[in-house]
């Protein structure tokens, strides 16, 4: 009787299918490191639910633009080593504080090396996905950033950024269009202030 048991259990650990390998760090790293300039629309979904799209442009090292969609309008700016909150409602100048201080300066840094001692916490391989869970392994405080990678080809498909209090932000993104030119004003925080005040 417990050989039988022992056969259809073996029997049926054959049958189901091998759990996928994630991608390996050293992969996702040059990909990040290759991904110059970007573009692509998204999807946010905030800490309390709400929804907004928009457009988000990269340029590595250092820069990103997030252009939110009506009725939202409102624009996240990373450059110069800062990110600026541009609320549409306002006059008053953008709410700025350093990139490094937020767990996007992961993927926006100059070289990025996800095998650094401490910098990923999780490595894991979800339904077809791959799943990087970083942060900078010299201030953890700041919080996580939980990178989702599709494979054949790698892509990065969507993060979620855990702040210092807990809270998420996920940002899901469409396909990449990327290697064009993208102007430096995109990401000029100085001169986005000026137009504003025109």
């Amino acid at each position: 009787m417990k050989r039988r048991l022992f056969l259809a259990a073996a029997a049926l650990m054959l049958a189901l299918p091998a759990r996928a390998a994630p991608i390996p760090l050293a992969e996702l790293s040059a990909y990040l490191n290759g991904l110059t300039t970007a573009r692509t629309t998204f999807t946010q979904v905030n800490a309390d639910g709400s929804k907004s799209r928009g457009t988000l442009y990269i340029k590595r090292p250092g820069r990103a633009r997030f252009e939110y969609a009506a009725p939202d309008k409102s624009l996240v700016m990373a450059g110069g080593g800062q990110v600026a909150i541009f609320d549409a409602r306002s006059n008053q100048p953008p709410e700025q504080y350093p990139l490094k201080r937020t767990p996007l300066n992961l993927i926006l840094a100059r070289k990025v090396d996800l095998e650094k001692a401490k910098m990923v916490v999780g490595h894991t391989e979800v339904d077809g996905t791959t799943r990087v869970i970083a942060q900078d392994p010299e201030r953890p405080e700041y919080g996580t950033i939980e990178l989702v990678f599709s494979a054949n080809p790698t892509a990065l498909r969507e993060w979620i950024i855990t702040d210092d209090l807990g809270g998420q932000t996920r940002v899901m993104l469409d396909d990449f269009q990327t290697g064009m030119d993208l102007s430096a004003f995109l990401f000029d925080i100085t001169y986005e202030s000026r137009q504003r005040q025109q």
